[in-house]
């Protein structure tokens, strides 16, 4: 489990595949001394499996079925990435329930520079629309954040404060870019729940 709020930008230092099989090398100092082998490490909000750490080096391995439904299979070297060891019984829990199983991939459409605030609008997959609800809670990248007031049948808004731009990627994320998308669990649970009533 996680809670969006992330830890340290990261860096691919090489990506390297074979028969299906993406292994990422990051280069991640900060979180390379707190995680170990086999510990649950989100990378743009994608929750994955440490391999092996060394000399602030991680290196993962990402499924075919991982890449193909999130952006991880895009991940060229050089990109940075946004990462979050998961959390103990003795962390504060900022942000929100975060699990890391990506809901879908959203595309962002338009970008607006406002005083003060980076507002990005986002192409929502229509399989998780209906989880989408204005001032409710959203992962975007792996980055906790609120859903904006403007809300539509396709597209959503975030604001992003200065502050998140500076200790996340967001603000290199241009129209037309691809970004992992996760609903709130709660609102996942509850629409399960009425589904089967």
């Amino acid at each position: 489990m996680f809670t969006g709020i992330i830890q340290e930008l990261g860096t691919v230092a090489r990506v390297e595949r074979a028969k299906g099989l993406a292994r990422l090398s990051l280069h991640a100092p900060q979180t390379a001394s707190r995680v170990r082998r086999l510990d649950s490490l989100a990378v743009n909000g994608v929750c994955l499996s440490v391999v092996s750490v060394r000399q602030g080096m991680i290196v993962c391995e990402v499924i075919s079925e991982t890449q193909q439904l999130t952006t991880l299979g895009r991940l060229r070297a050089h990109d940075r990435v946004h990462l979050e060891p998961s959390l103990t019984l003795l962390d504060r829990l900022n942000g929100h329930m975060v699990f890391g199983h990506v809901d879908g991939v959203g595309t962002v459409v338009k970008r607006r520079q406002l005083a003060g605030e980076l507002v990005l609008e986002i192409r929502t997959p229509p399989h998780i629309r209906h989880l989408i609800v204005p001032k409710g809670p959203i992962t975007v990248d792996g980055v906790s954040l609120t859903v904006g007031r403007t809300v539509t049948r396709s597209t959503f808004t975030v604001h992003l404060i200065p502050e998140t731009l500076r200790q996340t990627a967001l603000a290199c994320r241009a129209v037309g870019h691809r970004v992992n998308l996760e609903a709130d669990y709660i609102a996942k649970l509850i629409w399960q729940f009425l589904r089967t009533c």
